[in-house]
């Protein structure tokens, strides 16, 4: 099942992330890419939004990835929603910060001026979980050590 979760990650681009600052939760729609083995996936946001702040302040993230697009209309009871609990990490290392932003522009070239502006920051959330639910009635749990 784990593998078939990293495949949907994979499948997909665009996801919802949720943060919080005290009690109040922000959702923003995110384009992504992930490493190769699905244990951190990247992003990139500017310093000066509530998603950054709450972040920096409370680094556990949930994020929503799911097959909406695809399973519509006559296909809903078939939709896949993956939530993926992590960490907001920052990206220190220059190399390794240049190397996951070439990856980013190269699957979401539309990002290049946003990720140019000097607020901009790429940055990492280290997956701890996933709580996939299949269809209407079927969810699977993997805890990621």
């Amino acid at each position: 099942m784990l593998e078939r979760m990293k495949d949907l990650i994979r499948s997909q681009d665009i996801c919802v992330l949720a943060t919080a600052c005290g009690n109040r939760p922000h959702c923003s729609l995110m384009a992504y890419v992930t490493d190769k083995d699905c244990r951190e996936i990247y992003m990139v946001t500017h310093r000066n939004t509530v998603k950054f702040r709450n972040a920096t302040e409370n680094p556990s993230v949930s994020l929503l990835i799911d097959t909406r697009a695809e399973d519509r209309k006559d296909r809903q009871e078939l939709a896949r929603a993956l939530t993926v609990t992590g960490l907001f990490e920052r990206i220190d290392e220059p190399e390794r910060l240049e190397a996951i932003r070439a990856r980013l522009l190269a699957r979401h070239a539309y990002l290049r001026d946003f990720a140019a502006h000097s607020e901009a920051e790429v940055f990492a959330v280290k997956i701890q979980s996933f709580l996939l639910l299949d269809g209407i009635t079927e969810s699977y749990y993997e805890r990621i050590a």
